[in-house]
């Protein structure tokens, strides 16, 4: 899953678009480039998300799976380009 978009389902940030930059067993950490990036991502249960499987950039989801940081800049890239596609 990291590396995938997905929409919150529950909380006060219900409806909003982040990259999945992290996972355990029952939980996902979300990063969107303005309020969370991946030096401090959100931790959220994965009954709250809806993952959005149609997109992922394989680039991005390389980078993550090597344990390196994505820029800010190419985090709301990414989340932009997925809100125009809904």
């Amino acid at each position: 899953m990291i590396g995938c978009m997905a929409i919150s389902l529950a909380g006060h940030d219900r409806d909003r678009i982040y990259l999945i930059v992290g996972e355990e067993k029952e939980y996902v950490y979300l990063a969107d480039g303005r309020e969370r990036s991946c030096g401090h991502p959100k931790k959220k249960n994965k009954k709250h998300i809806q993952v959005i499987k149609k997109y992922k950039n394989p680039v991005v989801a390389e980078k993550l799976l090597r344990g390196e940081s994505v820029d800010v800049s190419i985090i709301i890239q990414e989340v932009k380009a997925c809100q125009k596609q809904m």
